[in-house]
């Protein structure tokens, strides 16, 4: 067997590895070793990243809610108490959007949720 030597193979995946790392600070965009570490790290932040941006969304939501609630005389955990037992099936993201764009039938979920409690 003759000695293969990986050629335009390597090439392609060097050239794809930098292109991906257009734009990085320094040597990190072009010298190959520097990309490909911080192009691993990068991946490894975006995929933690992707989880971390979840808990973030959720923990806004719920700080909007208790401000909402709160203006109406009743904390978050009362109200998210009322609605289960009311069985309102209202999902935080939906229910920071009402808190914010609809008051009055937000005011409704909390005279619904002081019923309940």
């Amino acid at each position: 067997m003759p000695r293969v030597r990986k050629g335009s193979a390597r090439k392609q995946a060097r050239k794809r590895l930098l292109n991906e790392t257009k734009g990085y600070w320094g040597g990190r965009g072009n010298l190959y070793r520097k990309a490909s570490e911080t192009y691993v790290r990068a991946m490894a932040f975006a995929y933690r990243d992707r989880k971390c941006k979840k808990r973030n969304f959720r923990k806004l939501w719920i700080i909007r809610i208790n401000a909402a609630a709160k203006m109406r005389g009743i904390n978050y955990s009362r109200f998210i108490n009322g609605l289960t037992k009311a069985n309102v099936v209202v999902d935080r993201k939906i229910l920071a959007e009402v808190a914010v764009n609809d008051p009055a039938a937000f005011d409704e979920l909390v005279e619904l949720s002081k019923q309940h409690v």
